[in-house]
Parts: C-alpha cells; sequence; structure tokens
C-alpha cells in the first residue's frame, strides 16, 4: 500500500485516448457484477413472470403421463434407454427458453458498461494469480474488504425485503400445502413476482451505485503521470502515420485559412490555368502580400472564389509563374518582382476608379 500510494499520488493527467484504447484491447474496462447480477435478476423475473405458467403445464403434462402408464413403463433394455432420453429431451425443450433469455441479459449487462471486448488477456495465466503470496494480498486487500462488505450489506437488504414481502403472506404460506395444485402454482408465481419485484427495485440502487464506484475506480487507474504523457506524446510524434495525419490536419487548416483570405484579395494573377496567385494591398502596406497560391485544382477554386467575390483576374503567365515559385503565402512579394508586380496592381487600380472600365470578372 505505501509503494503503491505516491505512485497514484503522482497520477495527475487524466487519461489519453491511446491510453484507453489500450486498456480495452487488453479487457481492462469498467465493468460492475453489480449490474450483471441486476440484469440476470431481470431476465429471472421475465422468465418467471411469463414462462412459469407455460412451464409449469409443460412439466406437468409430462409428468401426468409418466404417472398414469407408470405400469406400461419399459425399466429394461433399450426401453428404459427411450423413456429417458424422452424426458430428458422434454425437459431440455421447457429450459431453452429461459435460458436463451438469460444468455441475452448477460449480454446486454456487458455492453451497457463498456464496448465490445475480443482479449484472451484477462483469462490468460499468470504466475501472479496462482502465487499463494499473491492470492493472500488479494484476500486481505482493500478491494476485498469492500467486495466482503458490500456482499453483507446485499444479503442483509435484500433478506429484509424478502421477509418484509413474505411475512404479511405467512397465513397463505401455511395453508398452501392442502390446496389444490393448480392455486400453489398461482399463490407461488405471486409471491414470486412480488419478491422479484422488491429486489430489483434494491438491487437496482445497489447496481447504480457500483457502476459508479467502479467506474471511477478504473479511471483513477488509467491516469497518467506528467512523464508518461511526455512518453507518450514523444511516441506519437514518432509515428509516421501520426506524423502524416498530423501534417495533413495542417495543410487542411491552412487552405481554409487561405481560401478565406481570397475574398480580400486585391488582385489574383493567372498563368491562366495552372497557377493563381492572390496579392493584397493596401496604402498602409510596404509591399504587395501573397495571400493564397495554388496549382491546377487549387488554382482553379482561388478562381471561382475570386469571380464570385467580384475580385480582378489579370493573366500573366510569366509573373504568375514566378510568384508561385519564388512566394509562399503571408510572405510579401520579393523585390525582383516589384516592378511587375507594381504595373499589374497599377493596372487594377486604374480600372477600379469611376469610369475606369472595370468590371466584374465573368
Amino acid at each position: 500500500m505505501s509503494d503503491d500510494a505516491p505512485d497514484q499520488e503522482s497520477k495527475t493527467e487524466d487519461p489519453s485516448q491511446k491510453k484507453l484504447d489500450d486498456a480495452h484491447k487488453k479487457g481492462d474496462v469498467a465493468k460492475s457484477q453489480e449490474v450483471t447480477t441486476w440484469f440476470m435478476l431481470l431476465g429471472s423475473a421475465i422468465v418467471f413472470a411469463m414462462l412459469s405458467p407455460w412451464a409449469s403445464t409443460e412439466m406437468s403434462q409430462s409428468l401426468s403421463l409418466i404417472f398414469a402408464n407408470a405400469d406400461q413403463i419399459d425399466v429394461e433394455g433399450s426401453g428404459f434407454t427411450d423413456f429417458f432420453n424422452g424426458l430428458a429431451f422434454s425437459l431440455i425443450g421447457v429450459a431453452t427458453i429461459p435460458l436463451l433469455v438469460l444468455f441475452v441479459c448477460g449480454i446486454l449487462a456487458n455492453l451497457v458498461q463498456h464496448r465490445p471486448v475480443w482479449s484472451v488477456e484477462p483469462i490468460t495465466p499468470k504466475f501472479s494469480k496462482i502465487s499463494p503470496i499473491g492470492g493472500f494480498k488479494r484476500l486481505f486487500s482493500a478491494d476485498a474488504l469492500v467486495n466482503f462488505g458490500k456482499g453483507l450489506v446485499k444479503i442483509a437488504v435484500v433478506g429484509a425485503v424478502v421477509v418484509a414481502i413474505c411475512w404479511p403472506e405467512r397465513d397463505r404460506l401455511d395453508t398452501m400445502m392442502t390446496a389444490d395444485p393448480i392455486m400453489i402454482l398461482m399463490d407461488f408465481q405471486e409471491i414470486g413476482i412480488k419478491i422479484f419485484m422488491g429486489v430489483l427495485a434494491v438491487v437496482t440502487a445497489i447496481a447504480a451505485a457500483d457502476f459508479f464506484y467502479m467506474r471511477q475506480k478504473w479511471w483513477k487507474r488509467q491516469m497518467m503521470t506528467v512523464q508518461e504523457t511526455r512518453e507518450e506524446y514523444k511516441q506519437m510524434e514518432g509515428d509516421p502515420h501520426v506524423k502524416g495525419r498530423l501534417r495533413q490536419l495542417r495543410q487542411e487548416r491552412s487552405r481554409k485559412r487561405m481560401m478565406a483570405a481570397v475574398p480580400d484579395a486585391t488582385v489574383v494573377i493567372t498563368n491562366p490555368t495552372h497557377f493563381a496567385v492572390a496579392l493584397k494591398y493596401d496604402k498602409n502596406m510596404a509591399a504587395p502580400k501573397c495571400v493564397a497560391k495554388g496549382a491546377d485544382a487549387i488554382a482553379f477554386r482561388i478562381r471561382e472564389l475570386a469571380k464570385e467575390n467580384d475580385v480582378p483576374i489579370v493573366e500573366n503567365p510569366p509573373l504568375a509563374r514566378a510568384l508561385f515559385a519564388s512566394v509562399d503565402i503571408d510572405e510579401t512579394i520579393p523585390g525582383e518582382h516589384f516592378k511587375a508586380v507594381a504595373e499589374v496592381i497599377g493596372f487594377v487600380m486604374r480600372l477600379k476608379r469611376p469610369g475606369g472600365g472595370w468590371r466584374p470578372s465573368a
């Protein structure tokens, strides 16, 4: 305990998605056994309420036939084998549907708590699981004491609920043995449903509290130290797939910012089809600045945005190719292109003056 406490106290960072995914692959998930118990009780209640009359009828008919024809049953040789197989198949037929209901409830109990887990690690033999010292530590650990306490509370509460339900029915229970068999079954079903409902109500509260407790405990176990977070980040940065994805995200964000700047550009210089460079200039700027550039499909999109926002488009293939190769986004144009760009911008400014003859590009 003293060795674990400092380690747990140093885990101050929330677990990363990678840490959670790795835990899931190992079968380490948040799971409450009380939730599973609740679903199994629910399945049992459904079976008891809906199928017990049918099951009782089937079994009573089979047993009635056996008792009525007991003197005709061949108990020697193959006759007894056939009789036993027929009785076994009848019992299996009666038990099949209840077993299927409980099987489905068991699956649902896990699906509502976590994603499907396909891992053999939880059942892989480990020396620590068979070590006497390890078993002794688990037997007297804090988890074992908590589970023992939960078991005592559950037994006491459920027992109190059963007594509270059965005590008012004590007179009926006394006379049940002398009643007609059909009445016994009806009384038994009625009292049984009451018991199931009462127990389910109590187990619901227990299961909800235990689920949140187990999930909180699992979350704390997955928390990471600052050093673990840094190491994981370094590993992810070194992963070529992760680096490629990060590069793609950065390029997408950069492209979106670039396209958003095209409507505010002063002019777009084109190749005319292969390259497009959008420039922005105003009197407060020392030199024109490139706000967007692209080739082929991106160039086409820049031209389309320019047309939609009435940004002048000037075809100058040599200048477009030179600017595309020599200037990056958000950089001012190189000095050797000042004269050519100044002529283009001056031409655009003259066209924008009243009576200058400029019209939005078609």
